[in-house]
């Protein structure tokens, strides 16, 4: 990718590889070293990382990111999005030379997990008690 491409151009592009679950796609947005931050999880480092992250997400769930702003500042777009059941988050992405350098996601997993039908693991449900 070109270094002239925006954040909001990179992130547009995002958008739409992830609304048709593609994965490759998405991947290409990525430096080999990104770090892809979704906070309700410990930072993937590494494109095999996330694209690990995205194979099995996609398997397990229809998701669909409809945009509800992206903000550009500088390297950076910041996404507010929601979805068609009714989930609602942000993405922070930092852009240097047209791919993504670091990314950084903010939605609730336990809405995810019941939007989406799919059982809540016991183990996420001992770390938030543990939380308290």
């Amino acid at each position: 990718m070109n270094q002239q491409i925006k954040p909001k151009a990179v992130v547009e592009r995002w958008v739409d590889c992830f609304n048709r679950a593609d994965t490759e796609g998405l991947c290409a947005l990525y430096h080999e070293d990104a770090v892809n931050h979704q906070v309700v999880t410990d930072p993937l480092v590494g494109i095999e990382a996330i694209r690990s992250l995205f194979e099995v997400e996609f398997a397990r769930a229809t998701m669909h990111c409809k945009v509800e702003m992206i903000h550009e500042a500088g390297d950076w777009a910041i996404m507010e999005w929601s979805d068609p059941l009714g989930l609602r988050g942000c993405g922070f992405f930092h852009i240097r030379d047209g791919k993504i350098l670091f990314q950084r996601g903010y939605f609730d997993q336990l809405s995810f997990f019941r939007a989406q039908g799919l059982d809540v693991p016991d183990a996420y449900l001992d770390e938030k008690k543990q939380q308290r």
